[in-house]
């Protein structure tokens, strides 16, 4: 549970370090209305067929946010792409954005981006597993590059003071990094 609770303050940091970038809590309200619904029954829906969804998508949010942001570039496909790199290939989840954002485009066509739908999913995850919930600004846009060269995570082969190094830069401290890097 711990994990949890540290897991969910990185959301909320993610969440921070998107804000003013033109996103705003319920940027879909009026142009899909039932983008945050759909996201969240999808998720539980996935969630009640196999709870280990859950730390994968925050897992897969983490991947996402400390390469190139928190764009969606780790859910582009492609021989030579974030999701083809070592570290990436234990990242699981891809399923249930695919199946969010398919139900999304049959009632919002073009409207809602994957990295909210991502953002969103992470967080309704993280509730599932009794984590605490918060509002997660929307509107972010979704990245048109994605290379498995740019996937400099943290490597289990970096010395200590080199892992608390690059989380220091996103405003996370050891215990953060425990949390997210002991899966």
């Amino acid at each position: 549970m711990e994990k949890f609770l540290v897991k969910s303050l990185f959301l909320a940091m993610v969440t921070v370090l998107v804000e003013g970038h033109g996103t705003r809590v319920g940027f879909y309200s009026s142009s899909c209305p039932r983008a945050e619904s759909i996201v969240s029954s999808t998720v539980q829906s996935h969630y009640r067929s196999n709870p280990l969804i859950a730390p994968g998508l925050l897992h897969m949010l983490f991947h996402d946010c400390f390469v190139e942001g928190c764009d969606a570039s780790v859910l582009i496909e492609g021989s030579n792409a974030e999701r083809t790199a070592i570290p990436s290939l234990t990242l699981r989840g891809f399923e249930v954005i695919d199946d969010a954002k398919k139900q999304i485009e049959a009632v919002c066509p073009g409207i809602v981006s994957c990295a909210d739908i991502l953002a969103l999913a992470a967080r309704d995850a993280v509730v599932l597993t009794g984590g605490v919930s918060w509002l997660v600004p929307t509107g972010r846009r979704d990245g048109t590059v994605s290379l498995a060269s740019n996937v400099k995570l943290v490597s289990p082969k970096e010395s200590i003071d080199a892992q608390k190094q690059k989380f220091a830069a996103f405003g996370l401290n050891t215990q953060d990094l425990v949390a997210l890097l002991g899966n």
